[in-house]
């Protein structure tokens, strides 16, 4: 085999894959040498065709230094998997499948590895999941070793309990009143969808479980149990798993918090909205004033952690009227307060009374007045905002709402049930009774299984991350897109609204600041770009 010493000088990187390119110059700018990629010069990306590592890497370069009068370096590897007979190898790429934007091929990750999850499911739990990442060279093959199981980081679960005594005016939750519910039938349909899930998301741990509804205090203990028992046998937890529960502070509902505690929930989430008489009959609220105040004392006495909900801005509501109520509900100490602007969702009673003009909003200034006053005093209280409308004691945010928030993996079960599972969209049936018949019919209540393109996936994680004080980890998000920063923020808009003292960056980390919060749904269609 012959060597040439490469003189300094341009050469041309036979690759189109940006993330490639970067690592390649950064290894030759040192030694005097000027990368320049195929993309770069426009040049076409041949078929590789090749049956080794080597001799698509030997196809591309060769193709690219006769187009561009060049030398040429280039590369080939893949992922071998054992116990999938060295598959998917040389085609590693096309599992990944290809997405274009602006000009730019991305490879996605998250697709080919989601594949090579669910070849590796159908095989057993105790499948041999060795691999490693081969690149071509006709002498020497590298191998990295590769990660068992692929996906480190812990998983989220969401269960839906759909059903509610009454429904509230202001919601547009999936919720649903019902004379009776067969409480067998819906633990093993539960169980049942939980199960499939698990399937298809193997190796993982279980960080946070949520029981959202509807009322999910409704639920009978043995049922939350058995919930979080089989997510703990199929999963397994870990050691501070956060298991949250919400709840509606009446007295029935309180009496079941003993057997709730008893059953594993550690944090209760609880539906106060107001500690007004007049305005709880407003927002159609069952419960009372008192039995409000009851059910955080109960909380706190049951629970490790405990927050609850309060709504304000209500039609007529004044600065000094919600500053009373404000301050009653930080007197009782819990680490955590949500706390939301009332707003009017379509198909609710209240867009039917708004639209009629019954129903008043107070205007822009007067919200942002309330808002401004609510965190002065959450934060003299010690529960900065760490998301819109969230506020939390250092170390007492809710950990499953932020896995959303930082557009981590989560899975999604019961009717309605929302997930995202590697570069996948989940959503079940909605309806309860067709909730229930898919799972009969399927073993699962799976409605709509949608891979999510790279691009849908950057903007997602933009939109649910600058919504946190934290805000985003642009590295993350190229991470699990695929992309470039380039290809989902707008650079110039950052610069000028960092200016404005509306946003600012600091390294991979971009957020919105406490001045520009209020002008978040702006910022985002200043800063994110959607395609």
């Amino acid at each position: 085999m012959s060597h040439r010493k490469l003189a300094p000088g341009k050469l041309v990187i036979a690759s189109h894959n940006a993330g490639k390119v970067r690592e390649i110059r950064a290894l030759l700018e040192p030694f005097g040498i000027e990368p320049v990629s195929a993309g770069d010069l426009g040049l076409p990306e041949p078929e590789e065709t090749g049956t080794t590592f080597a001799e698509n890497a030997l196809l591309k370069a060769h193709a690219s230094a006769s187009a561009a009068g060049l030398p040429a370096l280039a590369d080939d590897s893949g992922l071998e998997v054992a116990a999938l007979g060295g598959r998917p190898g040389v085609y590693t790429a096309d599992w990944a499948e290809r997405q274009w934007f602006e000009g730019e091929k991305g490879r996605d990750w998250y697709m080919a590895m989601g594949k090579v999850e669910g070849l590796l499911a159908e095989q057993g739990p105790d499948v041999d999941r060795s691999a490693c990442f081969v690149c071509g060279g006709d002498e020497i093959l590298h191998y990295i070793e590769y990660m068992s199981p692929p996906m480190t980081e812990p998983l989220a679960l969401y269960v839906h309990w759909p059903f509610c005594v009454s429904k509230c005016p202001y919601c547009d939750f999936n919720s649903h009143v019902r004379e009776s519910v067969d409480q067998a039938v819906w633990r093993d349909a539960l169980l049942a969808d939980l199960r499939h899930e698990a399937s298809l998301l193997p190796g993982r741990r279980v960080s946070s479980i949520f029981f959202g509804g509807g009322t999910p205090s409704l639920m009978p203990p043995a049922t939350v149990a058995a919930v979080i028992g089989e997510a703990a046998a199929l999963w397994g937890l870990t050691d501070d798993c956060e298991i949250t529960l919400e709840a509606n502070p009446n007295s029935v509902e309180v009496a079941a918090f003993a057997d709730l505690a008893a059953a594993g929930v550690n944090r209760v989430s609880i539906g106060v909205q107001s500690f007004d008489p007049q305005i709880l009959e407003f927002l159609g609220r069952a419960h009372s004033a008192n039995e409000a105040r009851q059910a955080i004392a109960a909380a706190q006495a049951h629970f490790r952690r405990a927050s609850f909900d309060l709504i304000y801005a209500r039609p007529g509501q004044g600065l000094s009227d919600w500053e009373r109520e404000l301050a009653d509900a930080l007197g009782f100490g819990t680490g955590h307060l949500s706390l939301y602007q009332l707003t009017i969702e379509p198909g609710t009673r209240f867009a039917t009374l708004a639209a009629k003009g019954e129903l008043v909003l107070p205007d822009g200034d007067a919200a942002a007045d309330l808002f401004d006053a609510t965190q002065a005093m959450t934060r003299a209280a010690g529960l900065p905002r760490y998301e819109v409308s969230n506020h939390a004691r250092p170390g007492e945010e809710s950990r499953h709402n932020l896995t959303y928030w930082r557009y981590g993996d989560y899975a999604g079960v019961g009717p309605g049930a929302h997930g995202r599972r590697m570069a996948q969209a989940t959503e079940r049936h909605k309806k309860p009774e067709n909730f229930i018949a898919a799972v009969e019919r399927n073993g699962h209540g799976l409605k709509v299984e949608t891979d999510l393109p790279p691009h849908e996936r950057a903007t997602e994680a933009m939109l649910m991350g600058l919504r946190l004080t934290e805000g985003i980890d642009l590295a993350r998000i190229e991470a699990r897109s695929g992309l470039g920063r380039a290809a989902f923020v707008d650079a110039d808009a950052v610069a000028r609204l960092a200016g404005q003292g509306l946003m600012q960056q600091t390294g991979d980390r971009l957020g919105v600041t406490d001045d520009g919060i209020l002008l978040l749904d702006s910022i985002l269609s200043e800063v994110v770009r959607t395609g």
